[in-house]
């Protein structure tokens, strides 16, 4: 039960019990002392009332008429408040009656309150003479005032101390309920977070840290609107690279497999018709046969290059060292005038096929434009282990990617080309970072691509 109740109800709930413990703390502590106070009070007044009583009678002696002194004496100490005084005869008879006074304008106590504090009465005897004849005087305790003082200041403080506990948790639970007020909001706020309402707000409000737990919400939301947002872009700019890269595809296919393959069935019907002849040409044969192995050799070369534009060749056989190895002897046998430096760390380690194919598309990339746009002399490439932070709780193991020329760098209102620009998506989706760097002293594109296992 406790687990299905709201925190506003535990705190009111506690609150609650905590005021009604100390109050019956506070009682029982009351309770537990009246007792001792009744005894201390007990004793006291009939001491007093002993040595008081035997002063007098000391001096009934010296009376004219010392029995009718005792009997007034006896009859004015019946009305003391804490005790009673009887004269009594030799047989322990009563010669005078006990008037007592109610407890005036207090509550009498209960029953188990008096068998508490004041389980029997004390009575002391102080033996005089009575007409010649041994007598005394009887000394009963009677502490109902001070009992009944107690009691009235128990129930005082006990109606007192309700009051006061119920106006003190009228007033807490109001301050709780108002410190916690935000949860509502919070709750709701959360809510259509959850149902994809990212645009979702909750007004700080409340105690210091719930207003701050507020603000770190909005913040949360907002973020978390914008990486969607970001994730639906990219899944955008990942569709329309996937179409641009198959048009282009079909483009060559179209522009060059195409003329290759109507050249080849041309030159495969000469051949079929030089067959069904007499005596074919033995130099049209040859001449036929030569041009179709040099188109074969032409569309196996092509082939090469739209699969290595699909998949690197060798990337997953030879391993990325040697695969950027094989970029970097195409680039020199294509561009000789330009010097080509790669270096990949030994304490790279294992990456993944992900991060491998990622980090050769990336160096492949930025060789192209080296190529095309730098007017570059010189390319360095380096590829190594390094750290990337990702928050608190430590950093992530990653490959540090990057390819700098010597080149003129680009214009200050260039924008990026279409190929930069789906890398750094590329990068981005898989949790890495790319920055572009562009100057006199040239163009720098460096990468961090977590490693993948």
């Amino acid at each position: 039960m406790w687990q299905k109740l709201s925190l506003r109800a535990r705190i009111n709930l506690l609150l609650a019990l905590v005021l009604l413990l100390g109050l019956a703390v506070n009682v029982a502590h009351l309770v537990l002392d009246a007792a001792p106070r009744v005894r201390a009070e007990d004793q006291s007044v009939t001491r007093l009332a002993r040595e008081f009583i035997e002063m007098i009678v000391a001096d009934l002696k010296d009376a004219p008429d010392p029995d009718a002194k005792l009997t007034q004496l006896a009859s004015d100490l019946s009305r003391l408040r804490h005790v009673s005084v009887t004269l009594r005869d030799e047989a322990g008879n009563p010669l005078t009656s006990v008037r007592r006074d109610g407890s005036e304008g207090r509550r009498s106590p209960p029953a188990w309150f008096v068998a508490l504090v004041h389980p029997e009465q004390t009575a002391v005897s102080v033996p005089v003479a009575i007409r010649g004849k041994p007598g005394s005087l009887l000394i009963t305790s009677h502490p109902d005032d001070e009992m009944a003082e107690i009691w009235d200041g128990i129930v005082t403080q006990l109606e007192v101390g309700s009051v006061v506990a119920l106006a003190l948790f009228l007033v807490t639970m109001s301050v709780v309920n108002r410190a916690l007020a935000p949860l509502q909001s919070l709750s709701q706020a959360m809510s259509e977070i959850e149902s994809g309402r990212y645009d979702a707000r909750v007004r700080p409000g409340g105690a210091p840290e719930l207003a701050e737990i507020c603000a770190k919400l909005n913040h949360f939301a907002a973020t978390l609107g914008e990486a969607v947002e970001e994730k639906r872009r990219l899944a955008e700019r990942a569709v329309s690279l996937q179409d641009l890269e198959r048009k282009e595809i079909a483009r060559e296919l179209h522009d060059e497999f195409g003329p290759y393959l109507f050249s080849l069935r041309a030159h495969a019907s000469a051949l079929t018709r030089l067959s069904e002849g007499g005596e074919p040409s033995v130099e049209a044969i040859r001449k036929h046969g030569s041009v179709m192995l040099e188109q074969i050799n032409a569309l196996q070369q092509f082939n090469r290059r739209v699969l290595e534009k699909l998949r690197p060749v060798g990337l997953a056989e030879l391993g990325l060292v040697e695969a950027i190895e094989a970029l970097r002897r195409l680039w020199r046998q294509s561009h000789p005038e330009v010097a080509i430096e790669t270096r990949v760390s030994q304490s790279l380690g294992e990456t993944g096929e992900t991060t491998d194919l990622t980090i050769y598309r990336m160096v492949q990339e930025a060789l192209t434009n080296v190529f095309r746009h730098a007017g570059a002399t010189s390319v360095n490439v380096s590829i190594e282990s390094a750290e990337q932070e990702t928050g608190p709780r430590g950093n992530r193991d990653c490959a540090r990617v990057r390819v700098a020329d010597n080149g003129q760098g680009l214009k200050p209102d260039h924008k990026l080309g279409l190929g930069l620009t789906g890398m750094r998506e590329r990068i981005l989706a898989l949790g890495g970072t790319l920055t572009i760097a562009s100057g006199e002293g040239g163009f720098t594109v460096e990468a961090l691509i977590p490693k993948r296992p």
